[in-house]
């Protein structure tokens, strides 16, 4: 049975300390009209299409006992993510870590750098808009350490109480049914540095959260300390754990393991949301209703077939091509270069990736295949995974899966950037 509570751990980064913060401007909306909420679940036309489009067989399913997984459709009680999704931003401080810094230049760190990012990577399928109508940090009752909040916390009892003092303090001044989600920013020099404990997280689903104005507190990230990894990018880069974990509100797992990155790498920020600038793979803007149907390829059929793709970054155009395996696995296409919201691709092309809708968040849902194996990779970016760097699949290249007869052949490139993949299946 699938647990209402889904909380989200971050993984920690070993990198050395930097100074660089961020002072910017945020562009927020104003809170003057209410957006009522709409019944929660997955947004897009990927969770509703019919299996008369022929993408039947390339929806794999979610999986039972699968706290959040790749599978389509996505489960209610998650934040829907197309359309004007409103985010209601808090800034907190506690008796023991005040905040030393203008609430509102704590916002800044986040906005407008997240809203940019979620119309890039959504090609404008999703207006993000943030609203913080209390523009002062609301002091909480207890010293943060009362709340024990460590890494690896459970909702209770910790998050709840301190959900319940956020509500108390912030309900006389916000309207929270307006809202579709709830972004909670703390205070940075509450709890450890993120360089040596990542605390921020999510927790997505959970209708037993604390009421506030009748409806729960059931999609909300918290976010602490600073992504600062030294090397002078914080005012770019620092803000992306905030796209990453409401990217758990819009139902999306972790792809990284105990282990780190090392299977995804920097193909997905949902995977590595340190360093420069990535995107989220073409499956997950499927599954989320930023690609439609007919921009995808669904490979079901024995014998060959071909697949014209063109870049993700791009708007319009066929995007993926699906090749099922089982009902909950199967091989994902898609064309990778250095344009949207992909800073660090260093040897733009094919990627190709195995999708997992029985595998859980934070255990491998997702598995790249690196065309280059064991090679140093192609970037020497900071907090970028460098071996699945080179990683895509160039013309002439071909990958095998012998156990279950299926070849994915790279045929060419054309003047336009397209590449023309080619599918053999038995």
């Amino acid at each position: 049975m699938q647990q209402p509570r889904r909380r989200i751990r971050r993984h920690r980064r070993p990198v050395a300390l930097g100074a660089a913060t961020a002072l910017v401007i945020a562009a927020l909306a104003t809170a003057s009209s209410t957006l009522p909420l709409q019944s929660p679940a997955s947004a897009g036309p990927a969770a509703t299409a019919p299996l008369a489009t022929g993408l039947g067989p390339c929806r794999i399913a979610s999986s039972m006992g699968v706290q959040m997984s790749e599978g389509m459709p996505t489960r209610p009680g998650y934040a829907r993510s197309t359309g004007r999704v409103r985010a209601l931003n808090l800034m907190i401080d506690f008796p023991d870590a005040q905040g030393t810094e203008p609430a509102m230049d704590r916002l800044a760190e986040f906005f407008p750098q997240t809203t940019d990012w979620f119309r890039t990577s959504s090609y404008g399928r999703l207006t993000y808009i943030p609203e913080a109508p209390i523009h002062s940090w609301l002091r909480m009752p207890l010293p943060f350490e009362e709340y024990g909040i460590e890494r690896g916390s459970p909702y209770e009892p910790g998050y709840r109480h301190l959900v319940q003092d956020i509500v108390a303090a912030a309900d006389p001044r916000v309207d929270f049914d307006e809202y579709d989600l709830v972004n909670i920013l703390v205070t940075p020099n509450a709890g450890p540095s993120a360089l040596d404990t990542v605390l921020s997280v999510t927790f997505s689903g959970n209708d037993e959260a604390p009421l506030a104005d009748g409806v729960p507190l059931s999609n909300t990230s918290f976010v602490y300390s600073r992504q600062d990894d030294g090397s002078g990018s914080y005012a770019r880069t620092g803000y992306r754990v905030l796209p990453h974990e409401n990217g758990h509100v819009f139902g999306l797992p972790d792809l990284y393991t105990l282990e780190g990155g090392g299977s995804v790498g920097h193909w997905d920020i949902m995977s590595e949301d340190w360093g420069a600038n990535n995107d989220m793979l073409g499956w997950h803007k499927w599954k989320l209703g930023w690609l439609d149907n007919d921009q995808v390829s669904c490979a079901a059929r024995p014998g060959t077939t071909d697949h014209v793709l063109e870049p993700l970054a791009t708007r319009g155009g066929l995007k993926l091509a699906f090749v099922p395996l089982t009902a909950e696995s199967g091989y994902a296409v898609e064309v990778r270069t250095q344009a949207g919201n992909d800073e660090a691709v260093c040897r733009p092309g094919v990627l190709i990736y195995k999708v997992s809708s029985d595998v859980d968040t934070g255990q491998g849902p997702v598995s790249v295949t690196d065309s280059t194996k064991d090679s140093p990779g192609c970037t020497r970016l900071p907090n970028v995974h460098a071996e699945l760097s080179d990683a895509a699949f160039q013309p002439g290249d071909t990958f095998t899966d012998r156990a279950n007869g299926i070849r994915i052949s790279v045929l060419e490139k054309d003047e336009k950037g397209d590449y023309r993949v080619q599918v053999t299946r038995p």
